[in-house]
Order: structure tokens, then C-alpha cells, then sequence
């Protein structure tokens, strides 16, 4: 078992659950796909060690190194696993101290991406539980996230990847994304403007639909020169960007949307919108963060 780091590596966290079997599987598939290697992460983390009794700390050096053995073997098992699926796959597994979160944001920086899985407990408990892993990771780490929800439907041929699109330049990077994405899959892209005026007469409201195209047609201008074998389609649908993209991406491979940003979602931070989406979407949800220079064709 390595613990050694590889940039650009595909980083996903595991345990013993079933949604973080769900999310290994894809980050496996995802390395595959890239030919990057896949380096997996498993978190040991003792609540409230750091300020326990001197009684806390003395149960855990007693029964700490069983427990660091359990989980030792439950990252070995997760290693198997990747191999299995795809042999000859770079595969570097790691057992590390510290939060879920706050071990794979360490990790973000320089990786390709990092891949959570879900435990289905709901937006509230997973905004504000300790054990929260998504909502600090969209936040803070400098790649995209991915939240594994659901497997994979793939019933259209080509396969779908929906992104959000709004103008902001986060959600530019979001279209970047998700065209490198359809390229790799040789999938078509489905760009959606979802919009939601407010308090608008008839007339306005078809200006505020030709805004929301023009802001579209803008976003996703140039990127099929650069990735022409993507085909692109444009969707303009009128509705909370939450239902709107989920709704969308109902029979899609993946959901690309940006971790923040305004313009046509009627002056809602997208921040939110990632939220929803993590906990609503039908599919595999990738959250692109901010732009560092790069997002343009």
C-alpha cells in the first residue's frame, strides 16, 4: 500500500459504506477514462480528541491501533477493488489522520478532481453535521468536486452531460468542463440557462427568455471549434435552476454546474444551487470551482 502523492491525480474518499463503493467505482472508471492515476483516500478521524480527557486519550491508544487495522483493511479491500476494475490502473491508496474533509481538501490541490460518495441524509444533516464532506469540500478546494449520488443511467445514445450555465465566469468554467468531459465519453453537451424573473409583465418576460439565450449562445460560443466531434445542444427553460438542471439531467452521465456565481438564476448565488444539486440530482454532480485564469477557448 502507497502513501505517496501523484499530481493530477483523480482523488476520491472512501469507507465502508455503499455510497462510498458507488463513488470508488466512478472515480475508478474516471482515472481509467483520463489515464490518470487514482489515489484513494481514507480518513481516520477521532471526534473530539484534540480537546478529550486524559481518559479518552488513554482508551485510544488502547483500542486505536485495532480500529487503524480495521481500516487498514477496509483501504486495502478499496484498492482490490479499482485493480480489479481496471487492471494495469495506477492505484495508490492512503490511510490518513484527520476529518473526511479537511484530509481530502488537503489533497485537492494540484488533483484532477476529488470524488465523494453520498450517504443520503439529507441537505440539512449533511449542511450542518460534523461529518459534513461535500458542502466544506465545494467550498474550499481549488478543483472539481464530484458527488456520486447515483450510478450512471445511460439510456441515450450519445450519453448526455448537462452543465448550468448562467454568464458568470465560474459557470463558463463549468461549460470548459463539461465539454472536456462529452469529449472523453463522446457524449453530447446539453447547456442550460435556467431562468426565473420576477414580477415581470408578459413583455418582459420574453425579454428576460432572449437574454438568457443570448447569455447561452455567448457562454458556449467557440467551444465546439475546439471540440468538434461534441455535439451541442441549448436548453432554455423557465424555473428554479435546481429542478430545472435535475430535471434536465434526469437521463444524464454527469451534471457539470460552477460552486458560485449570479446572472441568470435571478440573483442566486449558485453556491445554493450546488447545494440543492448535490442532494437532488439523478446523476453523478460535478462542482467546478472558480476560475484560475483558464476557462476561454
Amino acid at each position: 500500500m502507497s502513501t505517496s502523492r501523484a499530481r493530477g491525480a483523480v482523488v476520491v474518499g472512501v469507507d465502508a459504506t455503499p455510497g462510498a463503493r458507488l463513488a470508488l467505482a466512478w472515480a475508478a472508471d474516471e482515472a481509467a477514462l483520463r489515464r490518470l492515476p487514482l489515489h484513494v483516500v481514507l480518513a481516520v478521524d477521532v471526534p473530539g480528541l484534540e480537546e478529550s480527557s486524559a481518559e479518552l486519550t488513554s482508551l485510544w491508544t488502547s483500542w486505536g491501533p485495532a480500529v487503524r487495522t480495521v481500516y487498514a483493511t477496509v483501504l486495502e479491500e478499496a484498492r482490490d477493488f479499482a485493480v480489479g476494475r481496471h487492471p494495469g490502473l495506477t492505484v495508490l491508496a492512503e490511510l490518513a489522520d484527520g476529518s473526511p474533509a479537511d484530509v481530502l481538501r488537503a489533497r485537492a490541490p494540484g488533483s484532477a478532481m476529488v470524488v465523494i460518495g453520498s450517504r443520503h441524509r439529507g441537505i440539512v444533516r449533511d449542511l450542518f453535521s460534523r461529518e459534513a464532506v461535500g458542502q466544506p469540500l465545494v467550498t474550499h478546494a481549488p478543483c472539481p468536486v464530484v458527488v456520486v449520488r447515483e450510478p450512471e443511467l445511460v439510456s441515450h445514445a450519445p450519453p448526455q452531460v448537462v452543465v448550468g450555465v448562467d454568464g458568470s465566469a465560474v459557470s463558463m468554467e463549468a461549460v470548459r468542463f463539461a465539454f472536456e468531459e462529452a469529449a472523453f465519453r463522446e457524449a453530447r453537451v446539453i447547456a442550460v440557462s435556467a431562468w426565473q424573473p420576477p414580477h415581470l409583465r408578459d413583455l418582459a418576460l420574453e425579454d428576460a427568455q432572449d437574454e438568457a439565450r443570448r447569455v447561452l449562445a455567448e457562454s458556449t460560443a467557440g467551444w465546439q471549434e475546439k471540440y468538434p466531434q461534441v455535439e451541442l445542444r441549448h436548453a432554455v427553460i423557465r424555473g428554479h435552476p435546481v429542478r430545472v438542471l435535475s430535471d434536465a439531467a434526469q437521463w444524464a452521465v454527469l451534471l457539470v454546474a460552477g460552486s458560485r456565481g449570479l446572472g441568470g438564476f435571478s440573483g442566486l448565488l449558485l453556491g445554493s444551487v450546488s447545494q440543492g444539486l448535490m442532494h437532488h440530482a439523478p446523476c453523478p454532480v460535478v462542482i467546478v470551482p472558480h476560475p484560475a485564469g483558464n476557462g476561454t477557448p
